[in-house]
């Protein structure tokens, strides 16, 4: 698969950045104002006292703040329960975007009038999110389809909103010490990444007609992804296959069709790993609205705008643990390997484990996780553990004595070098892949504890031996990721 080109932004004009820069300081001091009072008076404040001032401001500035509030509604793994679920408000649909100026941002990628490419246009928009529109066609040969348009001027409200969005974030989180904002400095690089590439519709196109080429040569048959209309197709206008479905956690609806979810889900699961593991790439919003279960008995996969890369350190660790948790003892010392050079001194001080003594902490801890049912376990945070970033450490679930302990040394230890690292010093950069990787495992958790309760993540174990088998001897992503 290509790489996604990111699209370059536009120069803010210094007008914008300071209107919005203005705008940006009445309503922190609006929002965050009262409970920063309560603290500088040494009123009791709640943990969580900041998460719904935070949430308020990003809706009420909107745009950029929106999208970013919605990877912290995404990430229960990273901020905990309570501030995700806070921040769920941000999933909802976007402010309309009038027809005309739909109608004017197709002529103008298409060159020709909107009723000479379509025998119908729906003028409601079937989908709005914070930075496109979704509308409902048929073409003249009666095919029906989804056509996906960016928001007027998105690009220059996303240039100027990341050009402020660093010193504000900084000053909540280093100055003021709101913790919430702490952890969204280390998001905001991947999250700029992630933008530039979502501005640019072709990738989306590229990353939908690859999976659909690959779905077919593993002829995954129940698999549907829509097919994209190149010709119909630019940077800011997307044409594809409409798909008529229910979400996939839709029990009432799926009921009434007598539609079937569990094999539908065991199939995905087993997709979505073979590239994750295969390539180190894949797709990174799975949440419901984007899994529908078709009304012919298959499953559609929708908007490929964000799609997850793990570099070649980490894909390797993601394939050794699965080879671990499949019988391979030696894969269990390359985890501890691979530990110590990522967090030394907080391993020791923490545990106390030698090189051996971390192999068989790492089996206690991650086998378990892959190979018992998913009633009885949870995939995404301890994931997200691993990474030392689940937020309340107590709310993770490994055996291990010393798990807590040393999830809250490393956790002190990360947040040190963050702050470090945004003053100019060196720090602990923000993996946006990884973070990509443990939000889709979250999504496939709640899933699987919906439909495959009695049932392991790794149950076929044929199919991911297999997966891992041709590149045993070289864990590194080919050179086309």
């Amino acid at each position: 698969m290509l790489r996604p080109v990111p699209l370059p932004l536009p120069t803010p004009a210094g007008r914008d950045l300071r209107r919005r820069g203005g705008r940006m300081l009445a309503l922190a001091a609006r929002r965050l104002g009262p409970p920063l009072a309560r603290r500088t008076l040494r009123r009791s404040t709640e943990p969580q006292a900041f998460a719904r001032p935070l949430r308020l401001l990003f809706e009420s500035l909107g745009a950029t703040f929106v999208k970013f509030g919605q990877l912290v509604a995404s990430a229960p793994g990273v901020f905990g329960d309570s501030v995700a679920e806070e921040f769920r408000s941000c999933l909802d649909t976007g402010p309309p975007v009038p027809v005309g100026d739909v109608r004017a941002e197709i002529e103008a990628t298409l060159g020709r009038p909107l009723a000479d490419v379509f025998a119908e246009f729906d003028p409601e928009p079937i989908g709005r999110a914070s930075m496109a529109v979704v509308h409902r066609a048929t073409l003249p040969d009666g095919r029906m389809v989804a056509v996906k348009v960016l928001r007027p001027g998105i690009e220059r409200t996303i240039a100027v909103d990341l050009r402020l969005m660093g010193p504000l974030l900084d000053v909540l989180a280093f100055r003021i010490g709101i913790p919430e904002a702490g952890q969204l400095v280390r998001m905001l690089d991947g999250f700029h990444e992630q933008l530039t590439e979502e501005l640019d519709l072709q990738n989306e196109a590229r990353a939908m007609e690859h999976h659909r080429e690959l779905a077919h040569a593993l002829r995954l048959d129940r698999i549907v992804i829509p097919a994209p209309y190149p010709e119909l197709s630019g940077r800011r206008v997307l044409v594809m296959d409409f798909l008529d479905g229910v979400p996939i956690d839709d029990r009432a609806r799926m009921a009434a069709l007598g539609l079937d979810a569990r094999p539908l889900l065991e199939q995905l699961v087993r997709a979505w790993f073979l590239t994750a593991l295969r390539d180190g790439t894949f797709h990174a919003d799975t949440h419901a609205g984007n899994i529908l279960v078709l009304r012919d008995g298959r499953v559609g996969v929708l908007d490929w705008g964000i799609v997850g890369r793990l570099d070649a350190r980490t894909l390797r660790f993601l394939r050794r643990t699965v080879a671990g948790a499949l019988g391979d003892e030696s894969a269990w010392l390359d985890i501890a390997d691979e530990f110590f050079t990522s967090y030394g001194p907080a391993l020791r001080d923490g545990l106390g484990l030698d090189r051996d003594g971390l192999a068989a902490f790492a089996r206690s801890v991650v086998e378990p996780m892959l190979t018992r049912p998913f009633g009885e376990v949870s995939l995404g945070r301890f994931l997200a553990a691993w990474q030392g970033n689940v937020a309340d450490p107590a709310a993770a679930p490994p055996p291990h004595p010393s798990w807590r302990r040393f999830l809250a040394r490393l956790k002190r230890q990360r947040a040190l070098h963050v702050g470090v690292a945004r003053h100019g010093g060196r720090g602990t950069a923000f993996d946006r892949g990884t973070f990509l990787l443990a939000k889709q495992l979250l999504y496939f958790e709640r899933y699987g504890k919906m439909f495959l309760g009695d049932t392991s993540l790794l149950a076929d174990r044929a199919f991911f031996a297999d997966l891992l088998h041709p590149r045993d001897e070289q864990d590194a992503p080919p050179g086309s990721t």
